[in-house]
């Protein structure tokens, strides 16, 4: 793309038209090429490491490069960089060239509104204009009215790099575009140039290629060999004075203005960078470009590392930002007046709550310590808050634009995670419009049921219900809890209150009764500081922050923050089951297949991280690893990693050995049986004194314990080790100890054989098939005006079923009986079991009236008995054997309907084809839907009517 303009153009309207009509981003960094205009010729290593290190400078940035547009000099060399990086990557470099329009060649094929024209670039050696270089991406054509001469281009250029600068370089980040030169050959112009952009306000630091000759050597002697203030001795004047003579063809007086002029770079050394191929520390023309921007525009270290959070480069933050780190004390130093006060706070009697007189003047002795705290004025501690307040900055912009390796350095480097993220920084992170797409505002929007506004704040409490509708069951997130939103709500004024209104979230609890438990909740209120920064905070961030990245589906973010923090398999687990809800949601609203299969790839990815941490586990200590599986998550609504696998469907986790293992022993309870459980089961409910010869474990044999059990048994130690301790025994008395310890007593296996869940299994499976067997009897004998026993037996069992039911609702965890009742339903045999028991209560109410309802009873009955029996898969499913089969069925069973309905197209086309020719005189009648399918249904088993289709002659 290419424009004519006048050389007097507004700045603002060209970089208008560069970013609306050329669709170009705003650059992150600007490099301006400045060198020869005439042919010269590079050594081949130099002009490699020039154009590498000049595209890798603008690609990782996202620079662009302004240059004279024309096909000679430096700009050639330019040319060849762009075009061997185009050949080898799809990713273009925006290279504008900004060149007079007097000097261009073939300027006639421009001239043209809106329009495509062929150009050529092929220059002719007896003209003296230049053609443009065909390997920039848009050029610029300064028009002052001349033909052959440069200079046109010179103000509109400089204005052009002076508005780009003033420019923000991101929304988030106040930094504005920062602008380097790159001098490369060159004549006395360009010594002229790289003086113009020193006395720049601000300065516009220089890199100078040493050994390219004429310019940029005069440049690196007078930078290599000066002082400061652009002193020089004597002997090496008068050789830099001999040099410019000989370079440039100038006479004395030529010489000495040079040099003078070159003396004035030099009082500004600092802003001059020289890069010399091989020497040490500079491998690459990119890193002096880059490193000069930071050291040569003076800018604060918190400027610096917006300039490098930009531009994605944290080998430059490394290695030139945090290169004195060790300076900075850690961030913990800077903690002691927060926590000296807290220590305050626990040092002071209890009567510092009270109300009253004494409350008040304790309220006032606080509010003196805080002002001491602001009153705080060493230069030292100011600076270093300020630099922490800097290094938190960066995080959230690092978080914001998805730069992990930003987050690990500023993490290495001593941020603390637990200080820096709060309510606020939170909810600014969820509601950031950068990063990656993602469904996170639509996920919101089903939530609230409703549409909602482009601009719409989500809030945490927005992010809670997001969570527990995609964990499902009965998670319960912290940010719906009531202790979280009366926080919220202290913290963020008296709107949020009709918010939760809307919700229906006033309270988890009924209202209150009496004026004590008011007043207790107005005092719990007060309570909450809300000046107070802690408050605010979250005792775990890394929780916080990898939900956040998997709701935005920042994959890489995701599994760094996973890597931090504590509960590593709960998290991980917690992810894939977010990803798997996620990707479930995306495919029934219909969005793009690549959207879903993303989210289930990544899903995949954290369950693999869950089996192959459960599996070192295992492999370290089995009886950890089997703790960790059971012990319960505070942070994660008080579930195991064992129920959030399964909350996952995590089939590969639940498999593992050691999910296996723990299983078993939670399905045997304390008995220890090998062989033949199921047979000794059994006969122990059969035959009670069997009970007696059956083997038991000890709490010490146990793989896992509850939280109760465990506070048991560290009891039961602690008394066994007092009791020990002013007794030495022997180690024979030891192992007679021991021996005793493990004698269970009668009382304690009854209790625990009953309890064990292999039992209960059994008198389940047991007293089910007694029922059924019942139940047949019941249908089919002759029924009789009033039930008998067996009758009477069968429906005591289901009102009792029902009953338990009910309990089984009632005890659940959700907290609102809507919450309940939708959790049960989701499983598919309490489905089963709610149909078949209300239709069994409809059947025995119309069983025990009079004819004809009592036939009617019968009937319903007899198809009651289905359910039941159906029923009975249930208990297949936990044998080894039978269970396998069971799933397959069921799943055989989903895919056999859709074959069903291509069958039900097939069967309806023939049926209703079959029914018009044969009975074309039929009147109207709900028989004929009947009889569209009654025939061709038989007919796909085989039966084929034949004495209907042809009868015997007689009978017609």
């Amino acid at each position: 793309m290419y424009i004519r303009v006048s050389y007097d153009t507004k700045p603002d309207s060209l970089l208008h038209l560069m970013v609306r009509d050329w669709q170009l981003e705003l650059p992150k960094l600007l490099i301006s090429v400045h060198g020869g205009l005439q042919n010269f010729e590079m050594q081949p290593k130099l002009k490699q490491v020039f154009g590498k290190g000049l595209i890798k400078a603008a690609v990782t940035t996202g620079a662009w490069i302004f240059t004279g547009g024309i096909s000679t000099g430096v700009i050639s060399h330019v040319g060849d960089a762009l075009k061997e990086h185009s050949s080898k990557s799809r990713g273009r470099v925006c290279a504008i060239g900004i060149a007079p329009w007097g000097i261009v060649e073939n300027k006639e094929d421009l001239i043209g509104r809106d329009v495509t024209r062929v150009y050529q670039t092929m220059s002719n050696p007896l003209s003296k204009l230049s053609v443009l270089n065909n390997s920039h991406t848009h050029f610029i054509l300064a028009d002052n009215g001349t033909l052959g001469k440069y200079g046109a281009e010179v103000m509109l250029r400089r204005q052009l790099e002076k508005h780009i600068s003033l420019q923000k370089i991101n929304t988030r980040l106040g930094q504005g575009v920062p602008v380097v030169g790159l001098v490369v050959e060159g004549g006395p112009n360009v010594i002229s140039m790289v003086l113009e952009y020193l006395r720049e306000e601000p300065p516009v630091p220089v890199v100078v290629c040493d050994g390219s000759g004429r310019a940029s050597d005069v440049l690196s002697f007078a930078h290599k060999y000066s002082e400061e203030g652009g002193v020089i001795n004597d002997s090496l004047r008068e050789q830099l004075l001999v040099t410019i003579q000989k370079t440039f063809n100038y006479n004395k007086t030529q010489s000495h203005q040079l040099f003078a002029m070159i003396m004035e770079c030099m009082k500004k050394k600092e802003l001059v960078t020289v890069f010399r191929m091989g020497s040490e520390g500079q491998q690459d023309i990119e890193m002096a470009i880059l490193t000069a921007l930071l050291k040569g525009t003076n800018a604060s270290a918190r400027d610096q590392l917006s300039l490098a959070l930009a531009w994605n480069r944290v080998d430059i933050a490394r290695s030139q930002i945090f290169v004195f780190g060790p300076r900075w004390p850690p961030l913990g130093n800077l903690a002691p007046p927060t926590d000296s006060k807290a220590m305050e706070k626990e040092k002071k009697p209890p009567t510092a709550t009270t109300k009253g007189g004494r409350g008040k003047g304790k309220g006032k002795k606080k509010g003196k310590v805080k002002e001491e705290v602001e009153e705080e004025t060493d230069p030292r501690k100011l600076e270093l808050l300020n630099w922490v307040n800097a290094l938190e900055q960066a995080m959230l912009d690092a978080l914001v634009l998805d730069r992990v390796d930003f987050v690990k350095l500023l993490i290495e480097n001593g941020v603390n995670m637990q200080h820096f993220l709060t309510i606020p920084r939170l909810e600014e992170l969820y509601n950031t419009r950068l990063g990656p797409p993602n469904t996170l505002h639509l996920l919101v929007r089903d939530v609230k049921k409703g549409n909602l506004p482009p601009d719409y704040h989500i809030s945490l409490i927005d992010i809670g219900l997001v969570l527990e509708y995609l964990m499902g069951g009965a998670y319960r997130c912290n940010y719906t809890r009531k202790g979280f939103r009366t926080l919220y709500n202290n913290l963020f004024g008296p709107k949020r209150p009709k918010a939760l209104k809307l919700l229906g979230m006033e309270d988890d609890e009924p209202p209150a009764k009496g004026k004590k438990k008011k007043k207790k909740k107005k005092e719990e209120e007060l309570d909450i500081d809300v000046d107070d920064p802690a408050v605010s905070r979250f005792q775990y961030p890394f929780h916080e922050l990898m939900v956040w990245a998997v709701l935005m589906k920042r994959q890489k973010m995701a599994v760094f923050l996973w890597q931090r923090g504590e509960e590593s398999m709960a998290k991980a687990l917690v992810a894939c089951k977010l990803y798997k809800s996620m990707a479930h949601e995306s495919s029934e609203s219909e969005l793009v297949d690549d959207i879903s299969q993303d989210l289930d790839n990544n899903s995949k990815d954290f369950g693999q991280l869950a089996v192959e941490l459960l599996d070192q586990s295992y492999k370290h200590d089995e009886q950890i690893a089997m703790k960790l599986l059971t012990y319960e998550l505070k942070n994660w609504s008080n579930s195991t990693c064992l129920k959030l696998a399964v909350a996952a469907k995590h089939r590969d986790f639940i498999a593992h050995t050691c999910s296996q293992m723990l299983l078993t022993d939670m399905w045997m309870g304390r008995l220890r049986m090998r062989k033949n459980p199921g047979l000794k089961v059994i006969m122990g409910i059969l035959l009670p004194p069997t009970i007696l010869f059956l083997e038991f474990r000890t709490s010490d044999d146990f793989s896992y314990q509850t939280s109760k059990e465990n506070e048991d048994g560290k009891e039961k130690e602690e008394e066994n080790m007092d009791a020990n301790a002013d007794t030495g025994s022997r180690k024979g008395d030891e192992e007679n100890e021991q021996k005793k310890q493990r004698s269970v007593p009668i009382g304690t296996k009854i209790c625990e054989f009953y309890n064990a869940p292999i039992v209960k299994f059994w008198f389940y499976t047991i007293s089910y098939l007694g029922y059924l067997l019942l139940f047949n009897y019941v249908i089919l004998v002759r029924m009789e005006r009033w039930p008998c026993l067996q009758e009477w037996i069968v429906i005591s069992y289901i009102v009792s079923l029902a009953l338990e039911k009910i309990r089984e609702i009632l005890m659940s965890e959700p907290g609102k009986l809507s919450q309940k009742i939708k959790v049960w339903l989701q499983e598919y045999w309490n489905i089963t079991d709610l149909v078949a028991i209300s239709m069994f209560m409809i059947g025995a109410i119309l069983r025990l009236q009079k004819q004809p309802y009592m036939g009617y009873g019968r009937v319903i009955y007899c198809v009651d008995i289905i359910f039941w029996y159906i029923r009975v898969l249930d208990i297949f499913g936990v044998n080894k054997y039978l269970g396998p089969y069971v799933m397959m069925i069921g799943k055989m069973m989903i895919d056999m309907l859709y074959f069903v309905v291509i069958m039900l197209v097939v069967l309806m086309s023939f049926g209703v084809a079959r029914q018009a020719i044969l009975h074309p005189d039929e009147e109207p009648s709900w028989k004929l839907a009947r009889n569209i399918f009654y025939m061709p249904y038989w007919m796909i088993y085989g039966e084929v009517f034949a004495d209907q289709i042809d009868p015997i002659p007689s009978l017609k």
